[in-house]
């Protein structure tokens, strides 16, 4: 008799080993992607962030360990458009049999002027600011893994449904709220230029010290151009980030008076203990933040 209860709990118990045995391992270069894998992925994806929580992509620097863990994985999520510089050589590390992911693909890419006189263009990374531009992410996230993991198709497929609904919800959110803010107030100064996505989708302006990339910093030129352009236009509030040194931005709010918002998240997500652990919750921190400054 206790020899065929034995025999039964294994039989019972052998799904979820073999579910266990059979998890996809992942990396997502960013915590804003791994927020993206974890909602499509969920229990059957065993996923590593590489710049977690507060980290800068831009500034990254991949280490040995992290070369293994891409080596280890099946899949490797990464924003694509210029953000991770650093991709090619770990990859290479790695031993480069990981599948590379561009949750970007399809994503109509804005390009900025790298001098600011439209002599040479880069990529703007940031296409996540835009909800309609999450969304596309994460259908190419499900697309991946369901090639990698064609059994779990169903599931992945369920979680996406389930999770572009959401963004539906959060759209709404975003318009409703931002239609608040008046047509005259919609501009503002954050550290770098981390909002052109958001900017073109829902019609405020943003003006930055920074350009797309936190890898040079400002100079004194650029400083005092954007001193004297808040004085001449009024600009009324100034936004710190989460990924860069406030003491620019709060020499530029102390010597034109203009307003300083609460903090936004841009790049990085805050950690679980934060206002921003989640994508939507990143967004809804951010349109809470610019409607209580601008309105």
């Amino acid at each position: 008799m206790i020899r065929k209860i034995m025999l039964a709990l294994l039989i019972l118990l052998s799904p979820l080993t073999a579910s266990a045995q059979t998890k996809l391992d992942a990396v997502a270069s960013i915590s804003i992607i791994g927020d993206f894998v974890n909602q499509i992925g969920g229990d059957r994806v065993n996923l590593t962030v590489l710049v977690g929580p507060g980290g800068d992509a831009h500034i990254f620097q991949p280490t040995p360990a992290d070369a293994r863990r891409v080596g280890q994985s099946k899949l490797v999520f990464i924003n694509g458009l210029g953000l991770e510089g650093w991709l090619p050589r770990l990859v290479k590390s790695s031993g480069g049999r990981a599948t590379i992911v561009t949750v970007s693909h399809n994503v109509p890419a804005i390009k900025e002027s790298i001098d600011g006189h439209g002599h040479g263009h880069n990529l703007d990374p940031h296409a996540w600011q835009d909800v309609a531009n999450a969304q596309l992410y994460v259908k190419n996230i499900g697309a991946a893994l369901s090639a990698a993991d064609p059994d779990g198709a169903p599931y992945y497929a369920e979680r996406l449904r389930s999770y572009l609904a959401e963004l539906d919800r959060l759209e709404a959110e975003m318009r409703l709220g931002l239609a608040q803010i008046p047509t005259a107030r919609r501009r503002m100064i954050t550290s770098h230029d981390a909002f052109g996505y958001f900017a073109k989708a829902y019609g405020l302006r943003f003006i930055a010290p920074q350009g797309v990339s936190t890898e040079a910093e400002a100079s004194s030129r650029d400083v005092a151009r954007i001193i004297r352009q808040i004085r001449a236009e009024g600009i009324p509030a100034v936004f710190l980030e989460n990924i860069s040194d406030p003491r620019l931005m709060m020499q530029i709010a102390h010597e034109t008076g203009a307003r300083i918002g609460a903090r936004v998240f841009s790049d990085s997500l805050s950690d679980s203990s934060g206002p921003a652990p989640t994508y939507l919750e990143m967004m809804r921190n951010n349109l809470g933040a610019f409607v209580e400054a601008l309105r």
